[in-house]
């Protein structure tokens, strides 16, 4: 408190030495000191009244009544400029909270609307945060990081002096200058004419990656690719080119160009090695987290979890030490001037790490690391430019007359809506799935009504051109990351429904009995998932199948499983729904490996549950190309080669039997990691 706090804090020692001046009056008395101290609150007219005053500012309410001019003369006490200076904290607390929400409108950020159990201070609530956090600065090498107050690289300081909130300017300017300049990068990207076969696996990632997971912002990477800038590195090019190998080192025009490179493999020996080796003398950036990331998703596909999950907590702690989970243009100290490509990649790269880490916590079974706080990067993507491009199937051919017609890549709001709904998962991880949390039945039930709202206002609130309609699937397949947006969406309507069919009757509260709806829930997200994923291969091929896909084919799989196990009439629908699933996903192993050990978990419930594997196991005469533009039926493109998804259904009728329920409620609750014992086996 300052000086002049102190002197209007104690009035009546003020107003005793003017007394001794005039009139050598007598030092007061407790008893007026104490009256003293209860006129403060009063105004001139009630204190001469000698009535009680309200105190109301800037009249009280007797003075309005009366109709009086109401002053106040004396200085308030102590305590009630104590009351007032917390309200002022709380009122400025509630004034940033505002203008964060402001910053990030639930048209272009919704993540934020979404509420988080990490997200607020040990009390639960945020008031005072922005101001007693220390912002971002530079480290002794001139990197950006952050370090709290009782780290070894700060000093104390008192909470006044802790870096200021900067106003942020979303302003046109700064939009306007980063989509000139990625349009500019992609005209330069051509005239480079970067060889074979390196322009071909990048364009593999461009198109099939990129566009959901984010986690390279292309004008930058391309630019300095040229000039040896930051926001390049041989270990992230050589990480993108053994991931996107991946997927296509069987297609005729790359595979000889691969084989001086140990048919690809030789970049990632690559990119492992120099990974340690700026791990090793620290230098590390941004590239070296895209790297990690990158490497993380190779291992989870290849089913090594341990080297996936190692790789995935560097990445974030790197985020972390970087200052990358922080907003740079709020809370930044004053020498810190960053240019608006760099707040893009830093906001960019914290929301594809959030989405990252949520799905290889779904993967791996692992309880998620990242969270969104009061000072997390907003979700805002100021360079839209790739929203509108043009994409197209890169690397595949079609029959002649059945070419994939482009079509507009909405890869930005795809990405905006993805981190949105990760973060409407996240909620689902935390409190039904968290393996090191235990969790009541109320608050399973809790989460099941509160995100099951979120996740109906989500679908509700999809722009319709990043919405499929599995009872009305459009002509041509959408591009793959809408697809991928759209599976996992079922995925996750499952994995929140599906735990409350193991539930346990209750006989004596009708509350505790299985609803069927949640069962019809879980039945239509699988049936859905299996028509878009037919869509999907019938148009792409099983090469391009990314493990987000395969998953949900699994997470259906799970639910055609229940069904077999809990009826002993069995419907020729599930039964055909479970033999595609197990033939896609006897596909999609060759490309992700860690597919196999999840459909082995499957054929062993299978067998127990006595089904003749023999025409599940089944595959059709394969051959290599083409494939076709989706709308075969019509076109009379022959689909031998592919297995076929029954027609989608209406879960509505079907007829839910009390035994069925109590077969679910003698089974074991399931996993949602994959692989890792996520098929229910009878206790």
């Amino acid at each position: 408190m300052n000086n002049l706090d102190q002197t209007d804090a104690v009035p009546f020692k003020a107003d005793q030495a003017k007394g001794s001046s005039r009139h050598m009056a007598p030092a007061p008395t407790p008893s007026e000191v104490k009256a003293k101290k209860k006129s403060a609150f009063s105004c001139e007219p009630c204190r001469q009244r000698k009535v009680k005053c309200g105190g109301e500012r800037p009249r009280c309410g007797r003075c309005s009544g009366r109709g009086d001019e109401c002053v106040y003369k004396l200085s308030p006490t102590l305590s009630y400029t104590t009351k007032l200076e917390k309200k002022v904290e709380e009122l400025e607390a509630a004034l940033r909270r505002a203008q964060q929400s402001a910053q990030a409108p639930s048209a272009t950020s919704p993540v934020l609307s979404t509420a988080s159990p990490l997200s607020s201070t040990a009390d639960g609530t945020n008031h005072g945060f922005g101001a007693a956090f220390r912002g971002l600065g530079f480290d002794a090498k001139g990197a950006i990081t952050y370090h709290g107050s009782a780290s070894l690289f700060q000093l104390p300081s008192r909470t006044e002096e802790a870096s200021t909130i900067v106003p942020v300017n979303e302003g046109n300017s700064g939009k306007e200058r980063l989509v000139q300049n990625a349009w500019e990068q992609r005209a330069l990207e051509v005239l480079a004419e970067t060889p074979e076969p390196f322009q071909y696996l990048l364009n593999n990632h461009w198109c099939w990656i990129q566009p959901l997971f984010n986690f390279v912002y292309r004008p930058a990477f391309t630019r300095d690719m040229q000039r040896m800038g930051q926001y390049y590195s041989h270990t992230l090019l050589n990480a993108m080119l053994g991931h996107s190998v991946r997927w296509c080192r069987r297609e005729p025009e790359i595979r000889h160009l691969l084989e001086p490179y140990d048919g690809g493999e030789l970049f990632k020996r690559h990119a492992r090695t120099l990974l340690f080796e700026e791990i090793s003398t620290g230098n590390c950036g941004i590239p070296t987290i895209q790297t990690l990331l990158l490497l993380s998703a190779q291992e989870c596909s290849a089913g090594n979890k341990t080297s996936a999950i190692l790789y995935c907590r560097m990445a974030f702690s790197l985020l972390d030490e970087m200052g990358i989970t922080i907003d740079v243009q709020r809370y930044a100290s004053g020498s810190l001037q960053l240019s608006d490509e760099d707040i893009e990649i830093r906001r960019r790269l914290f929301w594809s790490c959030y989405f990252w880490d949520k799905i290889v916590s779904l993967y791996l079974g692992r309880s998620p690391s990242l969270s969104h706080t009061p000072v997390s990067p907003p979700q805002i993507i100021m360079d839209d430019s790739a929203e509108d491009e043009l994409w197209l199937p890169h690397g595949l051919r079609y029959s002649e007359g059945q070419e994939y017609p482009a079509t507009q890549a909405r890869s930005v709001s795809c990405f905006t809506q993805m981190c949105r709904l990760s973060a409407i998962f996240n909620e689902i991880l935390i409190h039904i799935y968290d393996p090191l949390r235990s969790k009541t039945d109320q608050e399973v039930e809790d989460c099941l009504i509160r995100e099951g709202f979120a996740m109906r206002q989500w679908w509700q609130d999809l722009p319709s051109p990043l919405k499929i309609d599995a009872q009305a699937l459009p002509e041509y397949c959408p591009p793959s990351h809408i697809v991928t947006l759209n599976c996992l969406f079922h995925t996750f309507k499952i994995l929140l429904y599906r735990p409350m069919l193991f539930k346990r009757p209750d006989p004596l509260n009708e509350q505790g009995t299985p609803d069927p709806a949640h069962f019809k829930e879980c039945l239509g997200s699988a049936s859905s998932i299996i028509a878009i994923f037919d869509l999907f291969c019938h148009a792409f091929g099983y090469s391009r199948v990314v493990l987000s896909l395969a998953y949900s084919v699994y997470t259906a799989a799970s639910i055609y499983l229940l069904q077999i196990q809990a009826s002993s009439s069995r419907e020729d629908y599930t039964l055909e729904s479970m033999r595609f699933c197990v033939q896609a996903l006897d596909r999609v192993k060759e490309s992700s490996p860690v597919i196999g050990e999840a459909l082995q978990l499957i054929i062993r419930a299978l067998v127990d549950a006595g089904i003749d594997l023999s025409s599940m196991l089944e595959r059709p005469q394969s051959r290599a190309a083409p494939y076709s533009p989706t709308n075969e039926r019509q076109s009379g493109f022959s689909r031998s080669h592919l297995p076929q998804a029954p027609a989608v259904f209406d879960p509505d009728g079907i007829n839910f039997t009390p035994e069925m329920f109590a077969t679910f409620s003698s089974l074991e609750p399931m996993s949602a990691a994959v692989g890792g014992g996520g098929i229910i086996m009878p206790t």
